[in-house]
């Protein structure tokens, strides 16, 4: 049957003749070359705040691993993009889990590096993981924090982007989301327990949803 790209819980956006995929999990999935990316991780925080006493459950680092799991599975890439903030701290007991992870997976990965990267890139190359400042493929830009480049179209992580959504009355909610504006596209956080900045669109701006089922826009 082939593996899956687009379903109803995905949205797809066309960008210069090309297919990008935005799944639930805050991954994105660029069909022609096959690449998964994911930003903003962020392996190791929970860790990191549970040594100094943050009453943050134990089960959120498992769900990172899972999460991955789930969309590697879904789109079978050959190769995986982190733009940056992987692994949130210096090393603790979750790199472990990532060594053991990495193992188990067939596709070429590459970290884009980001703020808080700050664990040597040859840790990474000995594990078969390309460390780079920024990817630049075709026309488009791939780098950690957002960035503007003449005849570029960015992707990046960094912002967390989430937006609020107004109810009945007082309700409000607050959802991470793709960001989209003229050329460039911010990526939601992936990890579990990252937070999120909220964005307000302006003229243009696309914004997409996530939620645990499906991507929604929001200027539909």
């Amino acid at each position: 049957m082939g593996r899956p790209v687009a379903s109803k819980m995905t949205k797809t956006l066309t960008l210069n003749n090309q297919t990008f995929i935005l799944h639930p999990s805050g991954a994105m999935f660029w069909e022609e070359e096959d690449l998964l990316v994911i930003s903003d991780v962020h392996l190791g925080k929970v860790s990191h705040f549970r040594k100094f006493g943050s009453a943050v459950p134990q089960n959120a680092i498992a769900g990172n691993f899972q999460k991955m799991n789930e969309v590697i599975a879904f789109f079978e890439p050959s190769k995986i993009a982190f733009l940056g903030d992987l692994f949130h701290s210096s090393l603790n007991k979750e790199w472990l889990f990532f060594e053991k992870w990495l193992k188990k997976i067939s596709a070429e990965v590459i970290l884009v590096e980001g703020n808080h990267d700050i664990i040597s890139p040859l840790k990474y190359e000995a594990l078969g993981v390309k460390v780079t400042p920024e990817i630049v493929l075709k026309n488009f830009l791939f780098t950690h924090h957002p960035e503007e480049r003449a005849g570029f179209f960015n992707f990046s992580g960094h912002i967390h982007p989430g937006v609020k959504i107004n109810g009945l009355g007082r309700q409000s909610l607050k959802l991470s989301c793709f960001f989209k504006s003229k050329d460039q596209l911010i990526l939601p956080a992936f990890g579990e327990f990252t937070g999120k900045h909220i964005l307000i669109p302006q003229g243009d701006d696309e914004v997409y949803v996530v939620t645990k089922e499906e991507v929604i826009c929001l200027n539909d």
